[in-house]
């Protein structure tokens, strides 16, 4: 065979490019998102029972699509910005004497 004749045969099994595309003898193929999948992340208990909950919210992201996490992450978030603010809030010990300064 000659160089000329196998360059043919080779043309004959492929499809002409088309430019920016598949060729069009080939549909386009359809794309499905992944599923959700969980990230399974340990969370440490630590002990407040509001602060736990705010921080096992978090699990509901595991089971969304990626737009759906926003409203979690806000949500779990502003819970634990109150529950900050509830500690300001609360009336803390009385501060202590000032301490006796020496005159010298």
């Amino acid at each position: 065979m000659s160089e000329s004749a196998s360059e043919a045969e080779a043309g004959e099994n492929t499809a002409p490019a088309v430019p920016g595309g598949a060729p069009p003898s080939e549909p386009e193929p359809d794309y499905e998102p992944a599923v959700p999948a969980p990230l399974n992340l340990p969370r440490t208990p630590t002990g407040d029972a509001g602060i736990d909950a705010r921080l096992a919210r978090l699990a509901d992201a595991d089971h969304l699509p990626t737009d759906g996490h926003v409203e979690v992450y806000e949500d779990v978030h502003q819970g634990l910005r109150d529950a900050l603010t509830a500690l300001d809030a609360r009336p803390g010990p009385p501060a202590p004497p000032p301490s006796y300064q020496h005159r010298s």
